[in-house]
């Protein structure tokens, strides 16, 4: 015969590092998925928690609603806010978005 039978090589074995590399672009897009988005959103959380926290009588908001006031009372879950003289509403604590500085609402 003048043609040879053409055999197969066999398929070396995988190296390890060739497995790692193909994770490695996961793995980097998650590190920066997490540096980008969770972890300033979990900050900015806590930051509202301790605001929320921290209400006392005589701070002066502005409600998700964008009503601005002065605390008058503060509860366990809502907070009375005078929005004007003898004007008062009820809000949950969580409708306050912003804790103002002191002298910002001078007509009340």
């Amino acid at each position: 015969m003048l043609i040879s039978n053409a055999f197969a090589q066999t398929a070396g074995a995988a190296s390890p590092t060739s497995n790692l590399m193909s994770f490695l672009p996961l793995v980097l897009m998650f590190v920066v998925l997490y540096f980008i988005m969770i972890r300033p959103q979990m900050k900015r959380q806590k930051e509202t928690r301790n605001m929320l926290s921290a209400l006392a009588k005589g701070d002066e908001v502005v409600t998700s609603g964008g009503l601005a006031g002065r605390i008058s009372k503060v509860g366990e879950t809502f907070v009375t806010v005078e929005i004007a003289e003898n004007v008062e509403i009820n809000v949950q604590k969580g409708a306050i978005t912003t804790l103002l500085p002191k002298g910002t609402i001078k007509a009340l």
